[in-house]
């Protein structure tokens, strides 16, 4: 009677190791293979790797502005975000990701941080009747009347020569604007900052949009205030004296 219950036990305990083991010894199980970096076409994990150090989790924006905002992808179609992503933007901290522009990413990738971006934080409609500026320019700016136009939209905020006020940080700092290219100045110009407290293209002034050709004007202003050589606090005359 032992020796029949002693068998019954061992066979029961043998079902159950193999119903725990479904691949053989000394081999992974399956789902358990570790996917090769261009294989990964999961949004979040490729934009946490690659995008969230600079446009902040979940797009809230970082160093960099916030991608989940709404406004900014009313003005920016998807093929402008897959083109940044994909090439960069040269003499910015915005490198190129595409592996055909010296960076990691696939083009499959690409497709699917710039189809999810706007899937996922975009709102069709926003904008509709607003008649917003243009993401690219459509003339060339003026940047002496970009000069009036600041002192109306934006020297309340930013000091009467960009230098920074109360209410807003330097913008003709030539490090800043070392950084940050033409395109980015009038995106900035258009879309704000609104995580930093920064209004769009309609709220510098009540009452008052900015025209696209008054948003052209002053970023043509910005980029005449950028300095040859950014990042040098002293005139090359005063090293010879020393």
């Amino acid at each position: 009677m032992n020796l029949l219950r002693y068998l019954c036990a061992f066979a029961v305990l043998g079902v159950i190791q193999l119903s725990g083991c479904s691949s053989p010894h000394g081999q992974p199980q399956k789902g358990a293979e570790t996917q090769a970096p261009n294989e990964v076409l999961q949004f979040d994990l490729l934009y946490a790797q690659n995008c969230a150090g600079c446009h902040g989790s979940e797009g809230r924006g970082g160093a960099s502005i916030a991608l989940a905002d709404p406004v900014y992808l009313g003005i920016a179609d998807e093929k402008a975000i897959r083109k940044v992503i994909a090439n960069g933007v040269p003499g910015t901290s915005m490198p190129a990701f595409a592996q055909s522009s010296g960076g990691m990413l696939t083009d499959k990738q690409i497709d699917v941080i710039a189809n999810e971006i706007r899937s996922r934080w975009s709102r069709p409609g926003l904008l509709n009747g607003a008649n917003p500026p243009s993401y690219a320019p459509k003339s060339t700016g003026n940047a002496q009347q970009g000069e009036v136009v600041y002192g109306t939209y934006c020297k309340s905020c930013h000091g009467s020569e960009g230098q920074g006020g109360p209410k807003g940080s330097a913008i003709t700092n030539d490090s800043f604007l070392a950084l940050v290219s033409n395109q980015g100045l009038r995106t900035i110009v258009i879309a704000g900052r609104p995580e930093l407290g920064a209004p769009d293209w309609r709220g510098n002034v009540p009452g008052k949009l900015m025209s696209d050709q008054e948003v052209t004007d002053v970023v043509a202003w910005l980029v005449s205030r950028r300095m040859p050589n950014p990042g040098q606090p002293y005139a090359a005359s005063n090293f010879a004296q020393h």
